[in-house]
C-alpha cells in the first residue's frame, strides 16, 4: 500500500500551485511565489469580471470563489492559494471544505496572523484593507485568538485598491489619498501596520516615507510565499521542475488588465480569458 501513496506523492509534486484573486492585485502575492519556488508550475486565475470583492457581499465572493475552484481543480492544482484578503476573509472555510482532498487550500491571512504574533506581543499594531476585510473582523478575531495581547486597529482604505489598478500611484494624487488615510487618528501610535490587500504592496515605499520607517510595515507576499514554501516542504509537495509553465487566465480580458500586470509582477503577462459564466 504504501508503494501505491508514494507514487502519487510523486505525481502530485509536478501538479500546479493555483492561486486566485478578484483581479491582478494577486499578482504580488504570485510573483513572491515564483521566486520563493522557482521550479513550481504556477496557474494564476484573476476574476476581473467581477472585481473589486472589497464591496461585494460574503455570498457572491462565495459563490466566485467555488466557481474558481473548479477551473484551478480541473488544472489539477495540489495547493489552491486565495491570493485575496476579502476571498480569504468571505470564503476560506468554504473552500477549504469544498476542495475536500483534492488539493490543499491555503489563504493570505493566517501567515500574516502567525507572524504578528511571533513579533508584536502586547503592542499595538493597524490594519488597512477593503471594507470586506475590515468589516468580516478577520484579522482581529483570529488575532485576539492568539492571546497575546496585540491591540489591532483597523481602517477600511477602499479607496486605495482601485487607484493602484489604475496606475495611479507614485505621484502626488496617490500621496494625498495615502497620508489621508494613514492620519487618521484610529491609526495613532501603532508599532506596525498590516497591508490587508494583495495591492498594497506597490504603495509600501509610499507608506514606509510616511511614517519615516518608524511603523514596521507588514507586506503579505513575502510572508505568504514563505509560508507556501514551508507547507509544501513538510508536506513533501515540493517540485523540481526544470522548465516550470505559468499560466495566467481571467474571467474578463481587456487590454488594460494585460498592461497593467506588469506593475504587479514585474513584467508584462499573456492573459487568457476563461470566463466563468458564459
Amino acid at each position: 500500500m504504501s508503494h501505491t501513496s508514494e507514487h502519487s506523492t510523486v505525481a502530485q509534486r509536478q501538479h500546479p500551485i493555483g492561486i486566485f484573486d478578484s483581479g491582478i492585485g494577486g499578482l504580488t502575492v504570485a510573483h513572491a511565489v515564483t521566486q520563493a519556488l522557482p521550479h513550481e508550475h504556477i496557474i494564476y486565475f484573476g476574476d476581473t469580471a467581477h472585481l473589486p470583492y472589497g464591496d461585494k457581499s460574503t455570498a457572491a465572493i462565495q459563490a466566485y470563489s467555488v466557481k474558481i475552484c473548479d477551473v484551478l481543480l480541473r488544472q489539477q492544482c495540489k495547493m489552491i492559494l486565495i491570493a485575496c484578503n476579502s476571498a480569504s476573509a468571505a470564503a476560506f472555510d468554504l473552500v477549504t471544505a469544498y476542495i475536500g482532498s483534492k488539493a490543499k487550500a491555503l489563504n493570505v491571512i493566517d501567515p500574516v496572523v502567525e507572524f504578528v504574533g511571533q513579533q508584536f506581543e502586547g503592542k499595538t499594531i493597524g490594519l488597512i484593507g477593503t471594507k470586506q476585510t475590515v468589516n468580516s473582523n478577520v484579522y482581529k478575531k483570529k488575532i485576539d485568538d492568539l492571546q497575546k495581547s496585540i491591540v489591532l486597529r483597523s481602517l477600511a482604505t477602499p479607496l486605495l485598491a482601485p487607484m493602484i489598478e489604475e496606475g495611479f500611484y507614485d505621484n502626488n494624487i496617490s500621496e494625498s489619498v495615502i497620508h489621508t488615510y494613514l492620519s487618521d487618528k484610529h491609526l495613532n501610535r501603532i508599532k506596525a501596520l498590516i497591508l490587508g490587500c494583495t495591492h498594497y504592496p506597490l504603495i509600501k515605499d509610499q507608506i514606509n516615507a510616511y511614517y519615516q520607517n518608524k511603523v514596521e510595515v507588514i507586506d503579505s507576499s513575502q510572508i505568504v510565499a514563505a509560508h507556501v514554501k514551508a507547507f509544501l516542504e513538510k508536506n513533501q509537495l515540493l517540485n523540481t521542475a526544470a522548465a516550470p509553465y505559468k499560466k495566467f487566465f481571467v474571467s474578463d480580458y481587456t487590454k488594460s488588465f494585460e498592461a497593467s500586470t506588469k506593475l504587479f509582477f514585474g513584467k508584462r503577462l499573456k492573459l487568457e480569458r476563461y470566463p466563468l459564466w458564459e
